[in-house]
């Protein structure tokens, strides 16, 4: 069964970018940079993104580039069927279980994007927080919402590597991009915005800390996709050519420039009217809302256009994540028994969906919970505190001191043709850098430290 892959450079750059630009973007790091130092955090942000995020990149890259295959097999490839292929399981199974939930909050996106088209979240602030516990808690809108974000990325998925996942993130991220341009200068113009815009972008060091760096260090983790799998599939439908450094670290800019974006765009609206934004699905769905209607009071031709435009930017930068985490499933279903993409795909379509279902159920309609939460924060907690970082660190460990060094150079320097001067520094990076820094992360996440 031929393979698909890229077709272009632009291709492989717009895709896998698009595989870590999520809704963690547009509110999780705008939120830490806010309360962890504005620019100070940034820059340890950036720090942690040369100690760990690249290499860890690099080091999926590696494996399947190198194999040309699914993620299980990439890894049974590389230790000559050994119990590495588990790794490549791991991967597989956490990102459909992330797929599930996530779907459930891209779903929430997509009712806010419905409701803003029609002017249903315009009102006061009590209004607003009662109309997304109302809609939250609902037995029937969010599993319609979020299972029809499942389908939908089934209908991209089904299409293949090239017509499918490639075309989708030529127009989506782009799109994403322009959008995400006009939010900010609509946001920065509003009176009282460069309040907002200090806040995020002077850096305060007094706010810098030990917690801080374990922070940064875990948002780079996460925001890369880094022990999902995602990045090993991609990486087997690169050619031969791609080179492998420079697409790392387009990707990683192209993430992070995305996020202080979005923090440009809520910063200065919420300085505007005197919000203090909060974290999670209350800053974008009770929070945001209701800034969005003051800051934009005298002009509500514009704030009702502001409104739909970063719901439309949620629902895109939703999508180009949920197509990464159902290709890494599709592709494993296609390859390993030898089925059309199309029933592999509706394998991951019905199995994240009925994590989807049961997610929305949990969040306010039904009693759904395990070891005292809800399903939802059950799986977000178990795929980031432990799923991930294991993956993680045993992709760095195989990279690093499994894998054969003369295979790691060819794959890393093309042949011997580029990157040979900081080989080294990438392999001292992988054995001994990452698995610490992952190490701390998952104790951090876990309340050890």
């Amino acid at each position: 069964m031929e393979r698909g892959n890229f077709g272009s450079k632009l291709g492989i750059v717009l895709a896998t970018a698009g595989s870590a630009v999520g809704l963690g973007n547009v509110w999780r790091f705008p939120y830490m940079t806010g309360e962890n130092g504005g620019a100070a955090f940034i820059l340890v942000y950036l720090a942690c993104i040369v100690l760990l995020g690249i290499p860890g990149m690099l080091s999926e890259f590696i494996v399947g580039r190198h194999a040309q295959a699914n993620a299980a097999r990439a890894y049974d490839k590389l230790s000559g069927g050994r119990p590495w292929r588990l790794v490549g399981y791991l991967g597989i199974v956490t990102a459909t279980i992330i797929l599930g939930f996530y779907a459930v909050v891209a779903g929430w996106c997509l009712q806010y994007l419905f409701a803003s088209v029609l002017g249903h979240v315009n009102g006061d602030a009590e209004y607003v927080k009662n109309y997304f516990v109302s809609f939250s808690s609902d037995p029937l809108r969010p599993v319609l919402w979020g299972v029809g974000f499942v389908l939908i990325t089934h209908l991209v998925v089904v299409r293949g590597v090239r017509a499918g996942i490639e075309r989708a993130s030529k127009w989506l991220m782009p799109i994403l991009f322009v959008l995400l341009v006009v939010l900010v200068v609509a946001s920065c113009m509003l009176p009282g915005a460069v309040n907002g815009v200090r806040f995020l972008l002077m850096p305060d060091f007094s706010k810098l800390s030990s917690s801080v760096l374990l922070e940064a260090l875990g948002q780079a983790f996460f925001s890369l996709s880094l022990g999902t799998a995602c990045l090993c599939t991609y990486a087997s439908y690169f050619s031969r050519s791609t080179n492998l450094l420079q697409s790392a670290a387009q990707i990683a800019l192209l993430d992070t420039m995305i996020a202080i974006l979005s923090g440009l765009v809520i910063f200065p609206a919420a300085a505007s009217v005197g919000v203090s934004p909060d974290s999670g699905p209350s800053l974008i769905f009770i929070t945001l809302p209701n800034v969005f209607q003051q800051a934009f009071g005298s002009m509500p031709a514009v704030g009702y256009v502001v409104s739909i435009m970063f719901y439309a930017l949620l629902v895109f930068a939703a999508l180009t994540s949920t197509i990464s985490m159902h290709e890494i499933g599709t592709a494993f279903f296609t390859e390993e028994l030898r089925l059309p993409r199309l029933r592999s795909a509706w394998i991951i379509t019905v199995a994240a969906s009925v994590i989807c279902v049961f997610c929305a159920l949990s969040v306010g309609a039904a009693d759904i919970s395990v070891m005292g939460q809800s399903l939802m924060e059950f799986f977000d907690m178990l795929t980031a505190n432990v799923m991930m970082p294991l993956g993680a660190v045993l992709s760095c460990l195989f990279v690093g001191w499994y894998v054969p060094r003369k295979v790691v150079y060819e794959e890393f320097t093309n042949g011997g043709t580029i990157g040979k001067r900081i080989f080294g520094v990438f392999i001292f990076a992988v054995r001994y850098v990452c698995p610490v820094c992952i190490a701390l992360i998952f104790l951090h996440q876990l309340g050890v430290i």
